[in-house]
């Protein structure tokens, strides 16, 4: 597989950080909500269904989100953003990358899916920074 240089997956913390507006009360959290925005704006994200599943969860219970701005989000994603769902071959691939790299099952899951959009990088503050999974995608922490 070839990854594309110009396209990267986002973890859920990158879309918290620049959609939970009361967290950003350290000027550390506010460069975490700056560097979230900048990489959400650019174009080529990709973004697992799992990533879309826990950014809902957490809006809901912290910030209140109601089911129309939760459906609003849902269309912002797909219409921003290329939406990863998971099928037989990437939950295969979230076992063997499991296993490998003692992942938890639900990063497994993002992992894979960004293994499966083809991308080189995966940004996550949660997962191990530089962490090379199968020579083709690194995990990489944007706020260090």
């Amino acid at each position: 597989m070839t990854a594309t240089a110009k396209t990267y997956c986002l973890d859920s913390n990158i879309w918290l950080y620049a959609l939970l507006k009361n967290r950003h009360s350290t000027s550390e959290d506010l460069h975490k909500a700056q560097v979230s925005h900048d990489l959400i704006d650019a174009s080529g994200v990709v973004i697992s269904i799992q990533v879309v599943n826990e950014v809902c969860v957490n809006l809901i219970k912290k910030a209140q989100f109601n089911e129309s701005q939760v459906q609003s989000l849902i269309q912002d994603f797909y219409n921003g953003c290329r939406v990863i769902a998971p099928d037989q071959a990437l939950l295969t691939l979230a076992s063997e990358t499991r296993d490998r790299y003692s992942l938890s099952f639900w990063d497994g899951l993002i992992v894979a899916a960004a293994l499966t959009a083809n991308v080189s990088t995966l940004y996550s503050e949660d997962m191990q920074n530089n962490l090379r999974v199968f020579d083709q995608l690194t995990i990489t922490n944007p706020f260090l």
